[in-house]
Formats: structure tokens, C-alpha cells, sequence
């Protein structure tokens, strides 16, 4: 359904570009979940911008290619756009409050949806609202709400309805449960599982929560530095996670169950992206480092079926093919 190759997108500014995405590809079938994780910085939602192409000044796209249903979304013409969003992808943005006009109602805002795309009169779009509400488990009264007036997790249900209103085939969702408490979460994942279940449309899931990642995709994609390290299916990447960045991140999570043991995380901080490292952009926090010559960059390719990692190819004692990878310690990979 969607397919991005070598998406590269940078922030002009007076120092010079600053790389924030750079070379990303993957792809995402239909009623797929991909998960987007990564430390905040990392350009997940630099990438999900990037795929509707609402990125503000200065950022701009400055390579690669996107596709939608063989559609080149990056040679759209603006009048194309306008036509394309919503009804090809729609997206649920952090924060739902920022992304709720304060002083229209929650009917309106829905209502324009329809009003703008479907070209229904401003009675049936009303009606269509209502439905929308009640799929979203919201009462239909609340149409006549504005955002400062529903909780937390009803605003999140109302962008959730808005992005659903015009039934697309792919939905962008960038943090869907950003502050609010577990049991809200649970409710919110909960409807979003039903309701694709239900309208068969996939979904681009980004996210900081691991378990929560794990849990809902079908695959992951783990970000560093504007890059994509680790690609597998979820269960994959939580079992078997190859990358030291995708392990860190595991990690830095506490079990539910089990004996009690120490927090590692990942030392230091992510790198300032207008003065990159050179080579493995993670080598600075690594523990798994080996010096390479030439300090190049390790380059994503496939050492399971259907499991991708960025590693160093062509060092000798290197063994990166088949199940024995499962048992690798340091330095069988290098990074």
C-alpha cells in the first residue's frame, strides 16, 4: 500500500542543513501495523510529516520517494493534495488538544471533513458527525462541546473520529496516548484494535512505548539519528532484538513479572544532528563499538527472513546469516 525509499528530509538553517531523516525506506501492506520507535529527536514525526506533506519552513524533503497505491505523493500537485489527505492517509498528531481548534465545536470540526470532501450539506455532514462520535464511543450530545470541555481522552477519541470520518486506507497515528494515565490508554488502544478490525485500514503507529509497540504492530521499525537500525516483526524485535540501540531501548522499560533487576538504559544523550558522528551514528553510546576502517556508515540489510539490521558488512569473523545469529554475543556483530 505504502512504499518510501530513501526519504531524506532536512531543516535549513544559518549554520547549514540539518539532516533529520536521512535515507529511510520501508513499506506497510494492507491492514498492516508498522511501529515508528525511537528516543524523541530520532524523526518519526519528521517522517510522518514528511508522508503527508505538511511539513513546515524550514524543513524541507530533499530526496527519496514515496508512493501510495503506485501514486507518487511527492509530485503531487497542491490541488492533488488537498484531495489526497484524508482521504488516501489521515493522521491523529500529538496532542490532541493542540490539534482541536479551541473556539469551534467538535461537531463542526468534524463536519468540515465531510462538508470539504464528500460534499455533503451541512445537515448531513452534522448527522455524519454524530455517527463518527458514537463509533468513538462519545456521545452524540457532544457536539455542541468545545475541546476545553471534554477529558483528555475524549479529545484523543474526537481527533481519532475526525481522522476516521472519511474511511482512508492508511492512518498516520503520532503518539496517540501522549498524557493520559494507563487505564485511558488501555481504552484507547482498545477501540483503535476494534475499529481496524472492523474498517480493514493500516496503520503507521509511532510511539516511545515499546510494550505497548510490541503489543499492537504486526512489525517494527527502531529510529536513530534520522535513521532506521532494526526492521522485523514485532515479536521478532522484542525476543530476538539484534541491534544494541534496539536492546537499550527494551531495556529501559521494567519488567511486569520476573525477579527484580537493574535499570541499564543508554548511556549519554542522542547526537546533535547538524555535526553528526561519522560512521555508526550510535558508536558514541555503544558497548558493543569495534573500530572500522574508513569510518563508514553500516548499511541496513537482511540477516533473517524478514529481519533487517544496520550493521557492518565484510568484517572478518563476522557471521550475520541464519539462526545462529539468535546466539551471537560481542563481537559477532559489529556496529
Amino acid at each position: 500500500m505504502l512504499e518510501v525509499r530513501d526519504l531524506r528530509v532536512e531543516y535549513l538553517s544559518q549554520k547549514g542543513p540539518v539532516r533529520a531523516v536521512d535515507g529511510v525506506s520501508f513499506s506497510i501492506a494492507p491492514g498492516e501495523v508498522l511501529g515508528l520507535a525511537g528516543e524523541s529527536g530520532s524523526g518519526k514525526s519528521t517522517i510522518a510529516h514528511a508522508l503527508l506533506r505538511v511539513l513546515r519552513p524550514p524543513a524541507i524533503i530533499t530526496g527519496g520517494e514515496v508512493y501510495f497505491k503506485g501514486k507518487d505523493v511527492l509530485a503531487l500537485a497542491e490541488h492533488e493534495l488537498e484531495d489526497f489527505r484524508w482521504q488516501d492517509i489521515s493522521m491523529v498528531f500529538q496532542s490532541a488538544m493542540n490539534s482541536l481548534n479551541p473556539v469551534m465545536r467538535i461537531g463542526d470540526q468534524i463536519a468540515d471533513v465531510l462538508v470539504r470532501h464528500k460534499k455533503l450539506s451541512k445537515r448531513a455532514a452534522w448527522q455524519r458527525a454524530g455517527e463518527l462520535l458514537d463509533v468513538v464511543n462519545i456521545d452524540k450530545k457532544r457536539l455542541d462541546a468545545y475541546p476545553h470541555e471534554l477529558s483528555g481522552g475524549m479529545r484523543q477519541r474526537a481527533v481519532i473520529a475526525i481522522a476516521l470520518a472519511l474511511e482512508p486506507p492508511l492512518m498516520i497515528m503520532d503518539e496517540p496516548t501522549t498524557a493520559l494515565d494507563v487505564v485511558v490508554q488501555k481504552e484507547i488502544m482498545q477501540q483503535i484494535e476494534e475499529l481496524k478490525e472492523k474498517m480493514r485500514f493500516s496503520i503507521l503507529f509511532i510511539t516511545h512505548d515499546m510494550s505497548l509497540m510490541v503489543e499492537f504492530s504486526n512489525r517494527i521499525a527502531i529510529m536513530y539519528a534520522g535513521e532506521i537500525v532494526e526492521l522485523a516483526g514485532a515479536r521478532e524485535v522484542f525476543e530476538n532484538p539484534l541491534h544494541p540501540y534496539t536492546k537499550g531501548l527494551i531495556n529501559s522499560f521494567p519488567p511486569l513479572t520476573g525477579p527484580k533487576r537493574k535499570m541499564t538504559g543508554i548511556p549519554g544523550a542522542p547526537p546533535n544532528m547538524a555535526e553528526p558522528p561519522k560512521g555508526c551514528r550510535f558508536h558514541p553510546r555503544c558497548t558493543m563499538c569495534q573500530p572500522v576502517e574508513g569510518e563508514r556508515r553500516p548499511k541496513l540489510q537482511e540477516v533473517l527472513p524478514g529481519h533487517w539490521l544496520a550493521y557492518h558488512e565484510g568484517i572478518p569473523g563476522v557471521n550475520v546469516k541464519g539462526q545462529a545469529v539468535k546466539n551471537l554475543n560481542p563481537p559477532g556483530l559489529v556496529f
